[in-house]
C-alpha cells in the first residue's frame, strides 16, 4: 500500500486514494475530495491568537473578528493541528489540494514519486 507525503501531517495511500494522517494514521476521507471534510474544525477568534497589542479600536496589531475568522482543522485521531486558514466570516472553506490521482499513480509506478511509508 503506497502511501505519498504530500504535506507535512498529511498522506495519500494510491491502493485507495485515501488521505491519512502521518501522525497516527487515521483515516481523514476520500482524496478526491478536500480533506477538511474529515477534519476536526475549529472556529476561533482571531485575538485569541492574535491579542490586542494597543488601546486603539482601530491600530492595534490584532485581527478584527467581523471582518476575519481563524479556522483550524485537526486529525481525529490524534487531534494534530493540519492546517489553519484566516476567512472572512461566512466565505466556505477553501479546497486547497486537489490532485490528479490518476497522473499522481503513474508517476509512482514510473519511479518518479517516492513512497513515503506512513505512520500506520
Amino acid at each position: 500500500m503506497p502511501r505519498i507525503r504530500i504535506t507535512e501531517y498529511l498522506d495519500i495511500e494510491l491502493d485507495d486514494r485515501h488521505w491519512y494522517c502521518n501522525r497516527c494514521g487515521h483515516d481523514i476521507g476520500p482524496a478526491d475530495r478536500p480533506y477538511k471534510e474529515g477534519c476536526l474544525v475549529a472556529d476561533r477568534n482571531p485575538q485569541d491568537v492574535h491579542p490586542v497589542l494597543a488601546p486603539h479600536k482601530e491600530y492595534n496589531f490584532s485581527f478584527d473578528p467581523a471582518w476575519v475568522r481563524l479556522i483550524e482543522f485537526y486529525c481525529p485521531g490524534c487531534s494534530t493541528l493540519i492546517e489553519n486558514e484566516y476567512l472572512p466570516p461566512g466565505h466556505p472553506l477553501t479546497w486547497d489540494i486537489e490532485l490528479d490521482l490518476d497522473d499522481l499513480a503513474r508517476r509512482y509506478a514510473a519511479g518518479a514519486v517516492a513512497e513515503t511509508g506512513g505512520s500506520a
